[in-house]
């Protein structure tokens, strides 16, 4: 039963939503549990989006975090459909679009990102795409069917992790697939050039184009439907339908009308919170996308730790649940290694760390890359700041200890897929 001395508030129906949600009730809170979600589904993951359900491998029912029953039993009041319009902090309320004023005592912010859009000509026509929400993905997914069935065009504007999953999905339907991407490989900030070149080797081996180091300035049509898309070096690509994938921006609107502290854009923007979570007020917390957390691993990071704000779903599924432990008044420090995943046609993928352009001096190869079976390290004065396993599995583990111990391990034994991670030397 629920006691109702205390009221906690959770604005964001995404991963890292329910699971704060989840985890206040493991944790044996006994008062209102309160999730506000801007859109009309129960809370789900956004992984499958671009991958298993995209590529029809999955339901759409195996997306949802917890069974829609699993809410009135766990006493979880769901708010479905209802934006969180405002916020008052010396009132600690909440107020939602349909008016409904929420009082809480602590207020957790997980109100996750959103795609940037492209502002150029030839936006508003129906075969322009996003892709962020489930909605997004069941109307894609139609899209991809069709451009299979039809020998249809699909445009993506931007190579990152979205761009080329949706393109390999694109192409298992049997579309064709142009990708535009203003830098000179695909994966350009995540992965750098040195192995942004071997995304772009899989992909042309699977018959996807790329037209680099050009961006997108008009997207015509005509009767409302897509023809083409143009790119600032004067080239024009055939195209039925465009997907932008250029970025997501964090949900940061309601934080910053409330006065709360925000990162800066060298630090990927988003909330600012300390290592439990908490942002400037000491009632309201943040997590997932749009939290930007201080980690103290990286090199050169201070005393407080360098902020970082990281939009994965491992960060979503673990910082929900430190989130509400912290809001329960225990000790919580958060700073676990930024990991994600992705699968491309039979290339599984996991990686771990943060070593964007310009932050490393070497990378190092641990296997055959011609094979897609390798791991790659990204290295900056010996230390290993990331570490990506492409088709090599259970090694997670030592790949992100390898980045939080600062070790400067010998980068012949690193590159030998002989040596076991245990027995390498260390410089």
């Amino acid at each position: 039963m629920v006691d109702a001395h205390q009221t906690f508030v959770i604005v964001g129906g995404g991963l890292a939503g329910a699971k704060a949600a989840e985890t206040l009730r493991a944790e044996g809170f006994t008062g209102r549990v309160i999730l506000v979600c801007d859109e009309r589904d129960h809370p789900y993951e956004r992984p499958s989006l671009s991958k298993g359900y995209l590529l029809g491998k999955e339901e759409r029912d195996s997306v949802f975090v917890h069974d829609p029953a699993w809410y009135a039993g766990a006493d979880v009041e769901l708010h479905l459909g209802q934006p969180a319009v405002q916020l008052d902090r010396a009132e600690h309320t909440v107020t939602l679009g349909d008016g409904t004023l929420l009082r809480y005592d602590k207020l957790l912010l997980a109100t996750g990102s959103e795609p940037r859009r492209l502002d150029i000509p030839g936006t508003d026509l129906a075969g322009v795409h996003h892709l962020r929400r489930l909605a997004h993905a069941e109307r894609l997914r139609r899209v991809l069917a069709t451009l299979g069935r039809d020998n249809g065009h699909l445009l993506i504007a931007g190579g990152g992790w979205i761009g080329l999953e949706v393109a390999a999905a694109a192409r298992g339907y049997g579309a064709e697939v142009t990708v535009v991407e203003p830098q000179a490989t695909p994966l350009h900030q995540a992965v750098g050039p040195e192995v942004g070149r071997l995304f772009a080797d899989l992909h042309r081996d699977h018959g996807v184009r790329f037209h680099f180091g050009a961006s997108l300035t008009e997207i015509s049509g005509q009767d409302g439907m897509v023809l083409a898309a143009h790119t600032d070096d004067g080239e024009e690509h055939p195209a039925h339908d465009v997907l932008a994938a250029i970025g997501a921006a964090p949900r940061t609107a309601l934080a910053e009308a409330a006065g709360l502290t925000l990162a800066g854009p060298d630090a990927g923007g988003g909330i600012s919170v300390d290592t439990s979570l908490r942002t400037s007020d000491p009632d309201i917390y943040a997590a997932g996308d749009v939290a930007s957390v201080p980690l103290a691993f990286f090199p050169g990071a201070d005393q407080h730790g360098t902020p970082l704000r990281v939009e994965h779903w491992a960060n979503a599924l673990n910082g929900g649940p430190a989130a509400a432990r912290a809001m329960l008044g225990q000790d919580v420090t958060y700073d676990r290694v930024p990991y994600f995943f992705s699968d491309q046609y039979d290339v599984g993928i996991e990686y771990s760390g943060y070593a964007p352009p310009g932050s490393y001096d070497q990378v190092l190869i641990r296997g055959d890359a011609g094979k897609r079976q390798f791991i790659a390290f990204w290295l900056s004065e010996g230390r290993v700041l990331a570490g990506m396993n492409v088709n090599v599995w259970d090694v997670t583990g030592p790949i992100q200890e390898l980045i939080r111990s600062g070790a400067r391990p010998d980068p012949h034994a690193l590159a030998d897929p002989s040596i076991d991670f245990a027995s390498l030397p260390m410089d």
